[in-house]
Parts: C-alpha cells; sequence; structure tokens
C-alpha cells in the first residue's frame, strides 16, 4: 500500500480537522469525549513494530454485506521512541488509500474509520465531504452520551467506556438525507486492550422498528501481534 508521510498536524487537515474544537472555543477547550477519542496516548505500552489489527464487518438492507479486515503497522520513531503507522485499511478494491501518521498517540484507526464513513456518507447522499466532517466534530464536542461498560477481550471481562454521538439527529438540513439522518457512531475504549480501541460501530436504523437494520458497519479488535521492522 502506498502512503503519504505527514504530520499530525497534516492529517487533522486531510480529515476535515477533527481533532480540532470548534473556532469559538477557546484554544484549550476540549471535552471530555474529544480527549478520550483524540488526545489521549492510546498507544503507550506498545514496543514497536507492532501489528494492531481488526476485524471489520458491514451488513444491512442498504447493500450488500462483507466482511475485511484493518490492519495498523506501528514502527519506531527516528528516537526510538512509539510510535509512526501505517494501515492496510480493508483489502483489494476496498482499499482506502491513507497518510502515514508520524508521531502518533491517539490510535490513528479512529480517524482512519471516520474518514472512510465520511467518504461513503457523501457517495450514498452525494453531499459535501466537510458537511459531515464538521458535523461529526461538534458532536464530539458538545453531544457525546459517555457510559462505563464492561465487555469481553480474549474470553476475560475488562473494563470499557462507551462514546456515543448522533450527529445529524437534530441537524437543520437533515431532509437532505433523511435516509441517514438517524445515523448513530459508538466507540467502545479499554486501556486494557492493545491500541485501547475495542470497537467502532456506526449504524442507521430503519424506518420500520421491526426491520432489519439500514446500514452497520463495525470495526472490533483482534489483537496485536509483531509487526515488520519498516515501513517499505
Amino acid at each position: 500500500m502506498s502512503t503519504h508521510r505527514v504530520s499530525r498536524q497534516v492529517l487533522a487537515l486531510l480529515l476535515g480537522a477533527l481533532v480540532v474544537a470548534p473556532l469559538s472555543a477557546a484554544a484549550q477547550d476540549y471535552s471530555p469525549s474529544e480527549r478520550a477519542l483524540f488526545m489521549t496516548h492510546h498507544l503507550e505500552g506498545l514496543h514497536p513494530p507492532v501489528k494492531l489489527s481488526y476485524r471489520y464487518t458491514r451488513t444491512g438492507t442498504l447493500e450488500p454485506g462483507f466482511q475485511d479486515k484493518v490492519q495498523v503497522h506501528l514502527f519506531k520513531r527516528a528516537d526510538g521512541s512509539c510510535c509512526n503507522a501505517t494501515a492496510d485499511f480493508l483489502q483489494g478494491e476496498r482499499q482506502l488509500s491513507l497518510p502515514e501518521v508520524e508521531a502518533a498517540q491517539a490510535n490513528p484507526v479512529i480517524l482512519y474509520f471516520l474518514e472512510r464513513d465520511i467518504r461513503e456518507m457523501s457517495r450514498l447522499t452525494k453531499g459535501q465531504s466537510a458537511y459531515f466532517r464538521k458535523r461529526i466534530r461538534m458532536a464530539v464536542y458538545q453531544g457525546a452520551k459517555v457510559a462505563d461498560l464492561t465487555v469481553s477481550y480474549n474470553g476475560k471481562p475488562v473494563a470499557a467506556q462507551r462514546i456515543s454521538i448522533s450527529p445529524y439527529a437534530d441537524d437543520p438540513v437533515r431532509g437532505r438525507f433523511e435516509k441517514l439522518a438517524d445515523k448513530e457512531y459508538t466507540f467502545t475504549l479499554s486501556g486494557q486492550v492493545p491500541g485501547a480501541v475495542y470497537s467502532i460501530r456506526s449504524s442507521v436504523r430503519a424506518a420500520n422498528p421491526d426491520a432489519p437494520p439500514l446500514l452497520v458497519e463495525e470495526l472490533l479488535v483482534d489483537g496485536a501481534t509483531p509487526g515488520r521492522t519498516q515501513n517499505p
């Protein structure tokens, strides 16, 4: 997979500044959800080279589903610290070309998942990617619901935190993409899984509450294994 070496600041621009607080906010006015998703050192304690593996599943009645995989490759930086990162996000014709992240701290799989989802929203609705990025960013900043829970990892219960957002629930222009306007995103984080991201899920329920969901996409952690020694 070809990647482009970029800084975290450039990555933020490429992904629509999802990690940046609204312009009206003070420079250090970040919500707890922003800090948990984008500003926490998820990769702390990992010793590169490491490969983080995830299962990716798409289901629903809107389009044919599929099962695939995502791999995040972590490498030592020049000073020996963790980590520079690249990703193989899905495989074959579905594979996404994504930039390399230098000096990653938060797990870049979160931004990669959101970038793919935003591109899909644009494809399905003919809407502007920048608009969907803005709605997600604002929802993380001021509309997130947070809950503590227990999940199972490697057959053992682990403590986790779930962050849920519904970026378009109160969108004044949701009528332009009403079919997908009830989309919900759920991020489940745990410091007891490698890379701290247990799962990420986006879902859209059907208009009929008794019908199967219209669309569900989920990324679920598989684990960490030794990785390749350098980026090709």
